[in-house]
């Protein structure tokens, strides 16, 4: 159920909106092949209305499993928008569609998501990403004394007794 305020309720007092987003009303469920299994969207917001602008502000939480961009690993994250704000001009319906006497914050919920989840998951920053192991063709034909990395002119070079 997409997250509804109602003008005409702002005219007497201040809104308090909480409750559940489903994924699919977002449209995350097939949004990257690293980040998956959202859980509901979790929202406590309070609305105002100033003059002709509404003042949406509050907290928007949802968790997610990603997969890291460098070693693959699969992990548990949080996305936490603890002050989020969005300020909504009545005058011009471009901006934002009026619908009777509704506005639909779903899509600006939406929107300030995608900007905030990562283009590039990573399980930690210090992430080295995957080891690589050297190659059985390469020790066998450089010798036991070649360390991963050096090239095979650099293990000739460290023979040398100068």
């Amino acid at each position: 159920m997409p997250v509804i305020c109602h003008l005409h309720q702002l005219e007497h007092q201040d809104l308090h909106l909480t409750g559940e987003l489903a994924t699919e009303e977002l449209g995350l469920e097939n949004l990257d092949e690293l980040l998956h299994d959202f859980s509901p969207l979790i929202y406590d917001l309070q609305v105002q209305l100033l003059d002709r602008t509404v003042l949406v502000r509050g907290t928007l939480t949802m968790d997610y499993r990603a997969e890291c961009a460098r070693c693959l690993k699969p992990f548990a994250s949080r996305l936490h928008l603890d002050s989020w704000n969005c300020l909504l001009r009545l005058d011009d319906e471009e901006v934002t569609p009026i619908q009777g006497d509704s506005v639909d914050l779903t899509p600006l919920i939406r929107e300030d998501i995608l900007l905030t989840l990562p283009q590039r998951p990573l399980c930690k920053n210090e992430c080295d990403g995957l080891v690589s192991q050297p190659q059985e063709a390469d020790v066998k034909a450089h010798g036991k004394d070649n360390k991963p990395g050096l090239s095979p002119g650099w293990v000739e070079l460290n023979k040398l007794k100068l």
